[in-house]
Formats: C-alpha cells, structure tokens, sequence
C-alpha cells in the first residue's frame, strides 16, 4: 500500500470523553506533520482549497467524543482552532506550539457548561417522588431502588447540541458541508446502530440503520449521550414521532465499515482506550480502588471487541485471498474466479482494495489511562494531545506514504 496513490481516505473517531478529543487532536497533528490534510467546510469552499485531493481527508466518521472532532473538521475548522477551543483560552505550551501555524476561526471556547448540563426534569424530582409514594416503601427495598432510581442520566447533552448549534455550525444541515460526515449513535429501544448523515432516503441494514432526520447537532448530541452520566437524546424522526438514542459505540466500537460501504480506499482509525499495563511508576491497579479496577475492566472489554474486529478483517482478507490464490495455481477459468470472489465479497460485506491504519496509545503511556474523561485542564489536555501525537508518529513511520 501507498497512501499517496490512495483515491479516498477516510478518518474514523471513536470515543472516550475529552481525554479521547484531545488525543485524536494529537493523532490529527501526526497526521499533518506526515502531510495528511483535512477538507471540511461547503462545497465551495472544499473544491477551491483541496481541488488536489490526495492524501486528503473528506469522509468523517465519529461516535461520541469522536462526532465532536469530527464535526469540527468536517465543518472546516483547522486543527489549532479546535485545540484553542479546549484549551478555553489558556496559556500552555501547547498554546505556544499552536501559534506556529496561523488560526483560520477561532471557536468560543468550550466550557463545563456546555458539556454538562443538568437533567433537572429527573433527577431533581427523584427525592419528592420516593417520600410520596407510600407503596413503594411496602414493596421493601427492592422496590424502593427500583422505583427511586428512575433517573435517566444525571446531566443530558443538550449544551453540547447548543454549542454546535450556535458557535460551531453556520448550516446545520448534513447536505451544506462539501465532505461526507456520519455521525454513530445507538437507538435506545432497540438493538441496532444508526448513522446519521446525508442519505437519500432512510433505510436499514439488518442491524444498522441509516437515518437522515437529524441535524449535524442533534446527531453529535445523541452520539455523546454516555449513560449513565447523560441521558438518552430525543430526536423526531420524518413522521414526528421522537425516538432516543445515545453513544454510538454501545454496539461497535470502531464503525470503519461506514468509510469503505461510503467509497473510502484507506481508512485511518483513532481511537484511545487502552487497558493499563503494570508499570513500577503507577503499581498494581488493586492499591487505586473501585473507579480504576473498573475502567480496566471496561477498556479490557472494549480492547477485546477492538482486537476481533480488527481479526474479523484479516482473516476475510486472508480468505479471499486464498481462493483467488487457489484458483490461478490450479489454472480455473478467470470468470469462475472473480465470480466466486464477488460473490464472497458480497456474503461478508469486503471491500477489495480498502486498506486499514490503526492508532491507539502505547500501553507504557499510562497517563493515558489514569487521566479523568472530562477534565479540562489546560495541563493535562496538552500532555493527552502529545501522546497522540507520538502514537500516530509512531503507526505513521511503517506506513509507505
């Protein structure tokens, strides 16, 4: 593989918080330095700046935190004008590191305002609703919990859907930008995944269901609906009827088969949950209690269905070429061959000629895991967007660009 001879790349966000934003901003300035560029803005506006579109991203894929970044990009904004808008306008050394390359749009910057907003409609009644109801104090304290606890999320996304509404997003619609940009949520009361973007009508996919009744801010706010801390996003669909969805990675964790269903011929995949591997600096994770042994069992989780579908991929690869390996050392008809292939490829969903790059922390950068989700300190954003960084340098040296 060759990138530069590469027709249509794509770039595949997954999720993880602030912390995952701020490293595939790292893995983004990788990209750059390796002479990547970002296309994003209308139609207009991508045909005069990259009307030489090679090694140039213009198809976005995101789920939670990853739809934020993604969004950005596809809207146009450059990578130091994302950054500044994290860092809220502080000074660091990242700051300075920025101010190398000139801001195109400054962003207002982000806030825990807009991230958190309070899910005042549930969980403030959650108190009154116990004293008053008597029964449920004779259905014992099973039944207490159960009913007590009918909490959605503490706080929703709908200041995350405002910020992009307002300060990011001149057209809300899918259809203005000049780029391609899927937006990955899960559908609450259901089971399948559903991608938001600019389709010609909506239809489904056995378990995937692509959708074209959301804006780009509601898409972006439903994707970042992590419960139990947020809850589930309301969006109408075309007949009116509202319908909840939350993150998008629920089901997959890395949804690059939307890139490659979509035209994509290399698709760049970031994503940033790595399990903590022991270190002498940080100990054994029994000593740090609850909280962690928990994330390590989650990023464990996680890392597994990353890994499988990571093998699924080879090993379809590995099949297919096999057969046509089969087929030419035995001299069979061509017509049987690529008939039998397409036929294969069509059963498993290949793509021929799809090429795949995988970016993810080093384990040994354990900073990575014991950094919160959501903070918003200057100093450790910047220490999360260097990590970033050297991942993608690293994935990026043993690629033939």
């Amino acid at each position: 593989m060759r990138v530069s001879e590469k027709k249509k790349l794509a770039l595949v966000l997954s999720g993880g918080g602030i912390k995952a934003a701020a490293f595939h901003l790292g893995v983004c300035l990788a990209l750059r330095e390796k002479g990547f560029k970002f296309a994003g803005g209308t139609p207009e506006e991508v045909q005069y700046k990259h009307a030489d579109d090679r090694m140039t991203f213009k198809i976005y894929v995101g789920s939670s935190a990853g739809s934020v970044v993604s969004t950005f990009l596809a809207a146009g904004y450059d990578i130091e004008s994302i950054i500044e808008a994290f860092q809220q306008g502080s000074e660091s050394d990242l700051r300075k590191f920025t101010r190398r390359r000139k801001v195109v749009a400054r962003l207002k910057p982000i806030t825990y305002r807009d991230l958190f907003a309070l899910n005042g409609g549930n969980f403030m009644s959650f108190v009154p609703n116990v004293v008053r109801r008597r029964s449920l104090v004779t259905g014992g304290l099973e039944a207490l919990v159960k009913n007590g606890f009918k909490i959605n999320g503490l706080f929703t996304t709908r200041g995350i859907e405002k910020y992009m509404r307002r300060h990011v997003l001149p057209d809300n619609r899918f259809a203005s930008l000049g780029v391609q940009l899927f937006v990955i949520a899960t559908q609450l009361n259901h089971s399948r995944k559903v991608i938001f973007g600019n389709f010609p009508e909506t239809y489904k996919v056995k378990t995937t269901k692509y959708a074209n009744f959301a804006t780009i801010s509601d898409a972006v706010a439903a994707s970042t609906s992590l419960p139990p801390v947020f809850a589930p996003y309301p969006i109408k669909n075309q007949k009116g009827k509202e319908l909840f969805f939350f993150d998008g990675e629920i089901r997959d964790t890395l949804s690059t088969h939307v890139a490659a269903d979509h035209g994509a011929d290399l698709v760049i995949a970031s994503y940033s949950f790595q399990p903590y591997h022991y270190t002498p600096a940080m100990g054994s994770l029994h000593h740090y209690g609850i909280p962690l042994i928990v994330n390590q069992a989650l990023y464990q989780v996680i890392q597994q269905k990353v890994d499988k579908h990571i093998e699924h991929q080879q090993h379809i690869a590995a099949i297919m070429q096999a057969v046509d390996g089969y087929f030419r050392q035995a001299q069979l008809p061509d017509e049987h061959r690529e008939k039998l292939l397409e036929i294969l490829a069509k059963r498993v969903n290949y793509r021929p000629g799809v090429d795949y790059i995988y970016i993810h922390p080093n384990p040994t950068d354990y900073e990575m895991f014991f950094v919160d989700h959501f903070s918003l300190s200057p100093a450790i954003l910047e220490r999360i967007v260097h990590i970033g960084f050297k991942a993608g340098i690293q994935v990026l040296r043993k690629v033939d660009l």
